[in-house]
Formats: structure tokens, sequence, C-alpha cells
């Protein structure tokens, strides 16, 4: 699947993942109304809502991006009815040909890891069939369990040629008062790279690993160590945009091929109506917003990897 994916972001030239992570207020009230108005006010309306409002960005956009990024916590939080959604949703994405990342940062061991990498990645066995369950392209680990949480993934993605970027060093505030502790000299950040690098050593694609790594637009000079720490690693870079990382920020995570990361932004496109620069296209049109926002955005990481 990593092979799959950079022949997608060779042919939109856009090494972009949209990340489809919706909450009710940026649903524009129409498509509320809608929802409500067939299902009432409960959690399978809302759960209605979220689908419409996630298809209508999906129409708007597949042409323009190789992947999207469902985070599955948006759709949880709504219960079964919200579950239900977030499949409907990787369904739909993977019906246009969209690579589907499942941001689910799921970490723990044994044979609870092996469920999840199976009920994501996998295929669970029900009397003598195998199927699929949400069946995802690629998810997030969080590695902090250690080997015993990962490899099950790693075992999976070897069966079902998928993937999994594990979390090294987060888009968030906070991440350094862990990730930046140093340890036998290096930040923790950087060993956890290079254990990654170990992993994904063990499953490659024709050029860059199955194994992949989350490190955040926010730290760049973070993201240039790790860049050199794991070469054959795709970074899966969230932090664009609305956490405030730009194209300008981003060219230490590509490889010199042009290659090897892939910037993700979500409410930036998802509520871009809701930005000033695209509140002319009004809620109505808030799909349109948000295909604007993605040329932008594209432009912006074109512009940046030719001057650097």
């Amino acid at each position: 699947m990593i092979n799959t994916l950079i022949e997608k972001i060779k042919k939109t030239n856009a090494p972009i993942v949209v990340g489809l992570d919706p909450m009710m207020n940026y649903i524009p009230e129409h498509i509320q109304k809608k929802a409500f108005a067939e299902y009432g006010e409960t959690l399978k309306g809302a759960a209605e809502a979220i689908w419409q409002y996630n298809k209508g960005i999906v129409d708007a956009v597949y042409d323009l991006i190789p992947a999207v990024k469902p985070q599955i916590a948006m759709y949880e939080q709504f219960g079964l009815p919200g579950v239900e959604a977030f499949q409907k949703t990787v369904d739909y994405c993977k019906e246009k040909g969209l690579v589907v990342i499942g941001d689910i940062k799921r970490g723990d061991i044994g044979s609870t890891s092996e469920a999840y990498a199976v009920g994501h990645l996998g295929k669970a066995m029900v009397g003598s069939q195998a199927l699929y369950g949400f069946n995802e392209d690629f998810v997030t680990v969080n590695p902090y369990l250690g080997s015993d949480g990962v490899k099950p993934f790693i075992k999976v993605c070897k069966e079902e040629k998928k993937g999994i970027f594990v979390l090294v060093k987060t888009s968030n505030p906070s991440s350094g008062e862990f990730q930046d502790r140093v340890v036998d000299g290096k930040p923790l950040y950087e060993l956890v790279g290079e254990k990654v690098a170990e992993w994904g050593s063990e499953c490659m694609g024709d050029s860059y690993s199955y194994v992949g790594a989350v490190v955040g637009a926010t730290y760049p000079e973070q993201g240039k160590i790790l860049r050199k720490v794991m070469p054959k690693t795709f970074i899966l870079v969230p932090g664009y945009g609305a956490q405030g990382g730009k194209g300008a920020d981003l060219v230490h995570f590509f490889n010199e091929d042009g290659l090897g990361a892939i910037i993700n932004s979500s409410r930036g496109i998802i509520a871009a109506y809701k930005q000033e620069k695209y509140a002319k296209f009004g809620s109505e049109s808030y799909a349109d917003a948000s295909r604007a926002a993605v040329l932008d955005m594209r432009e912006d990481i074109a512009q940046a990897l030719a001057s650097r």
C-alpha cells in the first residue's frame, strides 16, 4: 500500500492528506437541519449529518488528493451511529480511489494489539469466513508500550500489504513533556525514530517502508533530525494550517526525491468556509471552499519544495 500511496502522490502532485475530523460546529446548518428532520436530534441524526458533510467534502476534493485521514474519536463520540458513519466514510473514500489512513492511535499489547490490528487492517475469522472489519489502508499506532504493541500491526501489514504510521514527535504543544526527554544522550523522540527505522527495515515497499512515522509540522527542526534518522520512512505530518505549520516549515520532512512525507490538514480544509479567506463561498458551498483550500495548500507546498 505504501507503493500505491506514492503513486497517487505523484499522480496528483499533492503530498496532502485531508483529515476528516468532523465536529458538529463545523457542519453547516442546512445539513444539520435535514439530518435532524429525518432522525431527530439524536445520535443517529448527528451521525447522518457527519456522513453527509464528509460526502460533500470528498466529492469536492477526491480528484486533487491521494489520501484522507478520518480520526475515529470524532465518530465514536456519537456512539454506534457515529462508528457506522466512520465505516461509511472509509468505504466511500475507497470507492473514490483514495487511500484511507485510519487515525486510531491504538497502543496495547498481546492479543489486544492483535485484535486492533485485525479489526482495522486485517481479516477476522468468523467460522470458515475471513472478513474485513473497518478495512483502512493505514492506521496510526502509539509505540509507548514497546515492540509488543507494534509488531502485531506489522504482522498484519505484511499479510495485507498495508501500513502503519507510528507516533514519533507529535504536533501538540505539550508533546515535549515526554518526547523531548533526554535518554542516553538523545531525546526520546529520536530513540523512537531509530526503532521505527528498525521495524521498517523488515517490511519494505519499492523505496519506502510500510512502517511510517508521525512527526508534527510544528517542530521543523526535529523533523530535520528525524528525516536523517529514518531515511526510508514515510512521514505523516500533522499540524499544517490551523496548528500553525506552513509550507516553508515542511521542506525538511521530504527527501531529495521530493517524496517521503505527506502533509495533513484537517479543519483548515474541512471547515475552510469559516475562514475569512474563503468566506465568500458561504456555508451552502462549504465543499467548494474546501476544494479551494486544497488547491492553495498544494501550491504552498509546491512553492516551498521548489525553493529549497
